[in-house]
């Protein structure tokens, strides 16, 4: 294996001719240098220097390594200065994925900050709901994944979800119902779900509409789902033009306005444990480490 300070050394010899000025010249012993002139020669298995009495001249080979040398040792100068930078967060990049609540709630705050400490560190956000996330993760797709599950019920195993994954905990979620602004529960203190039983329903992305769906079932009743959307700002705006009830995470609301639309309290609570998802290896990245962090307090100021 050619090693870069071997090859520093050869280019040494090379420019002043003697194994002296190049020590002089690096720093370093004549012994020093003629050893590892020694070691890289075993390295390449060929002889790269001819001696003759105090002068040294460039075999074939060791011309040949001398022209490549440059190239190579400028290259490896290029790569330690921009991995320096991505360690000191002068550089980066960070690929995020998020669902879209999360997008609207957590992830401006974080990233105004992140940008505002690191500028030189760059975040995509894409968005995705788990468990897609999630597999984005896993499969190299993404460095964060913001995702979120909804807490434990009796007889539910989660422990091996994200057993493989580094999980940074932002904050509980809790779910609200939400009814049209006439609706006759609309100015009630709290709304025990089984009093919407007979309501159509409105329900959201796939893993939220599974959610509904339990809920309502503990609660001795299967939902009418008259409509299904991913979209939150269609499902508050079907509500407030009456077209049925709803229930969603609190983050949502907050970032849509309920236009027709009232948020009731939701009992028993339901809530969603919400979370920002990285590799184990991804997690000592400085930039990924940076934007969990970011991720933390923006969730803390909620």
């Amino acid at each position: 294996m050619i090693e870069a300070r071997h090859l520093r050394v050869l280019r040494a010899v090379a420019a002043t001719g003697s194994f002296s000025a190049a020590g002089r010249e690096l720093g370093c012993t004549q012994p020093a240098v003629s050893q590892q002139m020694k070691a890289l020669e075993a390295s390449v298995g060929t002889p790269l220097l001819v001696r003759s009495g105090r002068e040294m001249r460039l075999t074939q080979a060791g011309e040949a390594l001398v022209r490549h040398a440059a190239g190579i040792l400028s290259g490896l100068t290029a790569a330690e200065e921009e991995v320096a930078a991505i360690a000191g967060l002068r550089a980066g990049r960070v690929r995020l994925v998020s669902f879209p609540s999360g997008s609207s709630a957590l992830v401006p705050t974080a990233l105004a900050a992140l940008r505002a400490d690191h500028p030189g560190t760059r975040v995509s956000l894409e968005e995705a709901e788990p468990p897609e996330s999630v597999e984005a993760l896993r499969n190299g797709d993404c460095d964060v994944a913001l995702a979120f599950r909804y807490a434990r019920v009796p007889g539910a195993d989660q422990t091996e979800e994200w057993g493989d994954l580094v999980v940074r905990p932002l904050l509980t979620d809790r779910l609200v119902a939400l009814v049209p602004e006439r609706h006759r529960l609309a100015h009630a203190s709290a709304v025990a779900i089984g009093e919407l039983a007979a309501e159509p329903w409105i329900a959201g992305c796939p893993r939220c509409r599974g959610q509904l769906v339990e809920v309502c079932e503990r609660a001795g009743f299967t939902p009418r789902i008259d409509f299904a959307t991913d979209d939150y700002p269609a499902v508050v705006g079907l509500v407030g033009a009456g077209l049925g009830v709803a229930v969603l995470p609190q983050l949502a609301i907050e970032s849509v306005r309920p236009r027709g639309a009232r948020a009731v309290t939701l009992e028993p609570a339901v809530r969603r444990e919400i979370v920002a998802l990285t590799l184990p290896d991804l997690a000592q990245v400085p930039a990924v480490a940076a934007t969990l962090e970011q991720l933390g307090r923006a969730a803390r100021a909620k």
